[in-house]
């Protein structure tokens, strides 16, 4: 093979007349740019390491400290108060250096500490101004001046030009909240959910638990957040996720679609030529941190981001009782699944990056490869699909040593997965609910096979130019596949683009070897095991209902001109459809980040209040319209605040998980915590928002809209609703459930969402109904389909 032939640098022969030595000096040339990019990337990170750990002050900010105290020194004055004569005392070398050439030394060394004195007391500084959270509960449009003071004062804090981790050494840890206060709140959580006896009886348990044991689990808890960064996010990793002995598809993994209305070219391997292009230009500019901090949208408030680090070069390795999260620097390449097939695909040719067209071309080969899979090889990644222990089992047994070992290590040591699809997907004209529906549940799982589940993420380009992702969950959080996500699809169609017939642009190098497919030597036994996880897989996803809506009646500008919060009018809208389908109230979880602090990653707000479950029962019972509007006011309000709080380190959940870690690492039970613990989220919902909105221009090109993403159901018999508040008049819903559950459907709760939100907007402004559009194609839009 071409590549392997080019793998060996030089040869070398013992004949009678000597040694024979032969050397390549395309090799050896390949060897010294991959090694001076690699050495380009240390340095940059060292350089990157020195700003950001001196940030908010910058590194040219200690000359100009030792130029000013020389120059008072000089004057004849001494600002160090003696001390830069008490460190001359004290030099070792002293006796080497002039008397003159001591004191510039000796300055220059207080001049140094006096920087770092500086830098520290600024850290310091800006720690304690972002742990002012009064902000976010004060009233839209209405600055107190205290916040504007404190507002004034972040900006001068916070220095100029931050890289993407500057604030990490500043932002606040998560606090513990009050035990009181977390149990009172979910007592207040659980009323609408009980009746008077099992109200009496759980508040009678959390009683008991804060008498006797609760406040002994605080005491550890408080010790852990003093030395922890964040108290609750590594345990949440361990044990929510990587604990879990269930598949991780369709339970944990969660997905991304590609622009709704428009398909940049039909070519696939030009639409995965643009796509890995585009996703290794967001890992440079990760790597060299010239990615600006995320914040808060409209204000200047930075959010953690500690998960991006590990979002390239990753992967999740099965163990028997926990998995891992394994973690490389670097990786020149990505791995690619084709109809059975594995390939090794580089990105870098000689230490730069493949354009394009250069990636389409080497796609194109592997589209063009009539090679047959390996014995076993075609359905390995069912193996990733399973139950985890099997996984484990056969990982260790089969893929410890030699050939498989190595083409394993190939595909999770590589920067990311990538499938290239036989489907074609994607909302198509003829039939657009039902091919929305079809594209959502094809990248949720896909044959359960052909991805690799336990890879950071897989990108999936389908045969007629739609692209997709998907994601493990246990690394990070949705926002950061998202923000990643909308980088890649704006960068491919509005600054790489493609030629008129549809081609990446650019030339192609004819040098560049030909990707390497990956060799298995898998046995009987393993095959078998590898059908037992897909038959496993398999169940699991042909019990997975789905449904995409693209809600188009009205979106976020009608909402406000309500003058409510968009989310807290959907959240509202979820609660009237749950109920009327199915005549009853349920725990609903809502996912809330907590980046405000470091390290962190979410808290739930639970959706499912007392004045919501007021307000619905008082529309379907016929209450007047003032009264609905009155409580529906009160519903909208406490979410917000709930919403705010969780936010802000105040919320109930992650309290109360890491209360119950505490408990089992001390052998003690409480009832009042098992059963908390043990609640069924039979509505699970999560926002998924746009935040890069300046690569997107939907005023001028409207067709450029995601539809967004989803994920599977968190309970056997209860829904995963995940929606997406695109512009202001676009609202993507993505309903999921289980058809083994008689009393879910995901398209009968989606008709009930369409139902609630239009029921809701004509409660808030009557007289404002508009025919719906929801199940109707735009008509200019069509043609884009």
């Amino acid at each position: 093979m071409a590549e392997a032939h080019q793998a060996v640098a030089f040869q070398f022969t013992v004949t009678p007349e000597g040694i024979d030595l032969q050397l390549s000096h395309q090799a050896l040339t390949e060897i010294y740019r991959s090694g001076l990019r690699s050495w380009k990337k240390r340095i940059i990170r060292l350089k990157n390491s020195v700003i950001t750990g001196v940030y908010p002050a910058s590194p040219s900010s200690w000359l100009f400290v030792v130029i000013a105290i020389l120059a008072t020194m000089y004057t004849r004055s001494d600002p160090s108060m003696g001390l830069i004569a008490k460190i001359q005392e004290h030099l070792p070398v002293s006796q080497s250096m002039s008397s003159q050439c001591q004191t510039v030394v000796s300055a220059v060394l207080f001049s140094t500490l006096l920087w770092l004195l500086l830098i520290f007391t600024m850290r310091l500084c800006l720690k304690q101004l972002l742990s002012y959270h009064r902000w976010i509960f004060e009233q839209h449009g209405k600055m107190s001046t205290t916040t504007k003071v404190w507002v004034a004062l972040v900006r001068i804090f916070s220095g100029r030009k931050p890289l993407l981790y500057s604030y990490q050494g500043s932002l606040p840890n998560l606090p513990v909240p009050a035990i009181k206060d977390t149990l009172k709140r979910y007592l207040e959580s659980v009323r609408p959910l009980m009746d008077d006896t099992q109200y009496e009886r759980m508040t009678k348990l959390a009683g008991e638990f804060e008498s006797r044991l609760g406040n002994r689990l605080q005491w550890y808890l408080k010790l852990k957040s003093l030395w922890a960064s964040n108290y609750v996010s590594d345990w949440w990793e361990e044990y929510v996720y990587l604990r879990g002995r269930s598949p991780i598809m369709v339970n944990s993994n969660y997905y991304g679609m590609d622009f709704l209305y428009v398909t940049p070219t039909p070519i696939q391997a030009a639409r995965a030529g643009n796509t890995i292009h585009a996703m290794f230009l967001y890992r440079r500019k990760l790597n060299r941190e010239e990615l600006k901090p995320s914040r808060i949208p409209g204000t200047v408030i930075p959010l953690c981001a500690a998960q991006c680090e590990r979002m390239f070069n990753t992967t999740r390795t099965p163990g028997e009782e926990t998995d891992t999260v394994q973690h490389w620097q670097d990786s020149d390449y990505v791995a690619v699944y084709h109809r059975g097939r594995y390939f090794r695909l580089r990105a870098y040719q000689a230490g730069r990056l493949l354009s394009p067209r250069e990636i389409e071309f080497q796609i194109q080969r592997i589209l063009d490869d009539p090679s047959a899979p390996c014995a076993g090889e075609a359905k390995l990644g069912a193996l990733t699909a399973g139950d985890r222990i099997p996984w484990a089992q056969a990982r260790s047994k089969y893929f410890s040593s030699g050939l498989n070992k190595r083409s394993l290590d190939c595909i999770e040591k590589a920067a990311f997965f990538v499938t290239l699809d036989d489907d074609v997907q994607g909302m198509m004209e003829y039939d657009p609910a039902g091919t929305l529906d079809r594209y959502a549940k094809c990248l949720l799982h896909g044959k359960c096979y052909d991805r690799w589940f336990d890879k950071s993420f897989s990108v999936v380009i389908f045969k007629n130019g739609k692209n997709g992702i998907n994601a493990e969950h246990s690394w990070a959080d949705a926002p950061v596949i998202a923000h990643l996500w909308e980088y890649v699809v704006a960068t491919d169609c509005f600054q790489l683009g493609y030629n008129s017939e549809g081609h990446c642009k650019g030339d192609v190098d004819p040098s560049l070897a030909e990707p390497q497919k990956l060799t298995w030597k898998i046995p009987p036994e393993c095959e078998e095991r590898i059908s037992q996880s897909l038959a496993v897989a398999q169940a699991l996803a042909d019990d997975i209902d789905f449904h995409v809506i693209s809600f188009r009646d009205f979106g976020k500008g009608k909402i406000k001109k309500c003058r409510v919060s968009p989310d807290a009018f959907i959240q509202v809208a979820l609660q009237l459809a749950y109920f009327r389908n199915r005549k009853t109230f349920c725990l609903t979880y809502e996912a809330s980040m907590t980046r405000l602090f470091r390290e962190g990653r979410t808290e739930t707000v639970r959706s499912c209040t007392n004045e919501s479950s007021a307000f619905v029962k008082a529309l379907v019972g016929g209450e007047s319209a003032d009264v609905c509007r009155r409580l529906f006011r009160a519903a909208s309000d406490t979410h917000q605040n709930l919403y705010r709080m969780a936010m802000t380190g105040a919320g109930i959940d992650r309290h109360l998980f890491c209360l119950y870690v505490v408990s089992q690492y001390l052998g003690v039970e409480s009832p009042f915590l098992k059963e908390v613990l043990s609640e069924p989220w039979r509505l699970s919902t999560s926002q998924t928002s746009i935040q890069q909105v300046e690569l997107f221009d939907l005023v001028n090109h409207p067709e450029y809209i995601s539809c967004g993403g989803g994920f599977g159901p968190v309970a056997d018999d209860g829904y995963g609703v995940s929606y997406y508040i695109v512009g202001d008049s676009l609202i993507n819903f993505h309903i999921s459930c289980k058809h083994s559950c008689p009393d879910t459907d995901a398209h009968k709760f989606g008709t009930q969402i369409t139902k609630a939100l239009h029921d809701l907007l004509d409660l808030m402004s009557p007289g404002q109904k508009e025919p719906s559009k929801t199940e109707e194609g735009r008509p200019e839009l069509k043609k884009n389909l």
